[in-house]
């Protein structure tokens, strides 16, 4: 590929449903919404992340089997999907093939000779793996120089962790040297859960003790913004939009900008954490600021609402009745229920993209 500044990522973790797909989408769409180019790579069969940019996996997502199996041209294969944003999609076909590469001389370098072999330059190129550590993957780890990889804040999301560094390890040592692990990014992370903290403090305890190593991990970094939990980013998809298209303001929203302001600033460089946290302090503070106030807004109206009902509960019938913002219903012969009145929201939702194959009866 032309131009010696583009970094090539690889986003990993066999363990499916850590937020890889989602951590793709929403970062590449920031690195593009600040003018940098980037091309995404799908590497899963089940295509979701071709689905998320809104492209029809079954009419145009062969792309990446064309790529591995026919050595069709990538830079012919890419799709438009954005400014400055380019999509190798991908469809099932893609589960036949490591079954069809098996007696493929080269098999595992055949992504990277693809890469390499592309006319058009790009600031970034970034592959989205499939949940496991097939050929597939071995393909992904070849053609990139970093690696970034998701996790779930759970015990359960650790155990295969081992595992995948031993594959990063042996992919480092056998077919691609320049291979290294960058940084580990927290998603839907709970700071309310003791579990999340914990979590974060071991891998973090991990990474330092693989300092002094010359292990591909040895630099690595837990990203200091984490992917709060966020339904908007899972509503996202079914729209065929990024999260900055679906709810500029949310949470994730804000969570991925930063994210991709340290990817492109300050991932991979030493003791950089500090500097990062300092240029974003301002916005943390002011976010702070704003949730302390809606917490006690929350407060108030919690207690006013306790209140209000304690005095409905203690009021005498006729007061009762002219209560036009309540009913009550009796729940037994000495106690009684008080229901609000709850109006719902006007807020209308975009139309949801249907789903591509008709579910039947």
């Amino acid at each position: 590929m032309k131009g010696e500044a583009v970094r090539t990522i690889a986003v990993l973790n066999q363990k499916g449903g850590v937020g890889k797909t989602t951590t793709v989408a929403n970062l590449s769409a920031a690195l593009a919404m600040q003018g940098l180019k980037v091309a995404v790579l799908d590497l899963d069969p089940q295509a979701h992340l071709t689905i998320h940019f809104g492209v029809d996996a079954d009419k145009d997502g062969n792309g990446a089997y064309n790529v591995l199996i026919k050595s069709a041209d990538l830079s012919q294969a890419l799709i438009n999907v954005r400014g400055n944003l380019w999509l190798l999609s991908a469809n099932i076909d893609l589960v036949g093939a490591e079954s069809e590469l098996v007696s493929v001389v080269g098999r595992e370098t055949i992504l990277r000779e693809a890469v390499e072999s592309m006319v058009e330059s790009f600031d970034y190129l970034i592959i989205d793996c499939p949940p496991s550590l097939g050929l597939l993957t071995l393909n992904a780890l070849a053609a990139v120089k970093e690696v970034l990889i998701p996790v779930q804040p759970h015990f359960l999301a650790l155990q295969g962790f081992g595992k995948l560094l031993q594959t990063v390890s042996l992919v480092g040592r056998r077919i691609n040297p320049e291979l290294k692990i960058s940084a580990i990014l927290l998603c839907m992370f709970d700071t309310r859960v003791t579990l999340s903290s914990e979590v974060k403090a071991d891998i973090e305890n991990f990474l330092e003790s693989a300092r002094a190593t010359e292990s591909p991990w040895s630099q690595a970094r837990v990203i200091p913004v984490h992917v709060r939990r966020n339904i908007k980013l899972a509503e996202a998809p079914s729209y065929g939009k990024t999260i900055f298209e679906y709810e500029p303001k949310c949470n994730g929203s804000i969570d991925y900008e930063h994210i991709a302001d340290y990817v492109h600033n300050y991932m991979g460089v030493d003791s950089k954490d500090d500097e990062f946290l300092a240029s974003i302090a301002e916005e943390i503070d002011e976010l702070d600021s704003t949730l302390a106030s809606v917490d006690e807004e929350i407060e108030a109206a919690r207690a006013a609402q306790t209140t209000a009902v304690e005095e409905l509960v203690e009021a005498p019938a006729p007061a009762l009745a002219e209560a036009a913002p309540t009913r009550l219903g009796p729940i037994g012969r000495s106690k009684r229920r008080i229901v609000s009145v709850a109006t719902p929201s006007a807020r209308r939702l975009p139309v949801r993209r249907p789903f591509a194959v008709a579910l039947r009866k």
